[in-house]
């Protein structure tokens, strides 16, 4: 029996073992670009946070700083992935509601369900863990 092929059409075990790599570096560089942009133009930021009418808008810039930046380098190296990617959906989710949720106008309406096709694949991460190449390696 040949033990190092784990479905004929997904190759090598080794080869699946970087999948869910692939996949958090993936996801996290959405993240990962959003914050340092964010970071190069604080201003403008909170001024967005504050048109949305939210509260505090110096606050929600720090936290989307913590959240995308220090959640996407958690998901980049798969350190407490689980509760990592379900902060991560939250937040996105949250973004999708606060930020993008003009559905009648075609831009928001597709970075609304981007944000949850982007939380559905962090649930994914919830649900399956980090894989073998992470500090969680599950």
């Amino acid at each position: 029996m040949n033990t190092t092929t784990a479905s004929p059409t997904l190759g090598t075990t080794s080869t699946i073992g970087v999948l869910p790599l692939i996949a958090r570096v993936s996801i996290a560089a959405i993240f990962l670009l959003s914050g340092l942009s964010k970071l190069t133009a604080p201003a403008g930021t909170i001024g967005y946070i504050a048109s949305a009418g939210l509260p505090l808008p110096e606050v929600g810039y720090a936290i989307a700083l913590l959240v995308e930046i220090v959640g996407g380098l958690l998901l980049v190296v798969g350190y407490h992935t689980r509760v990592v990617a379900a902060a991560l959906a939250l937040f996105t989710v949250a973004a999708a509601i606060f930020f993008h949720n003009t559905l009648g106008d075609q831009n928001q309406f597709i970075h609304f369900f981007k944000n949850l096709a982007i939380a559905g694949g962090l649930l994914q991460v919830v649900a399956f863990g980090a894989g073998r190449l992470s500090f969680d390696k599950n």
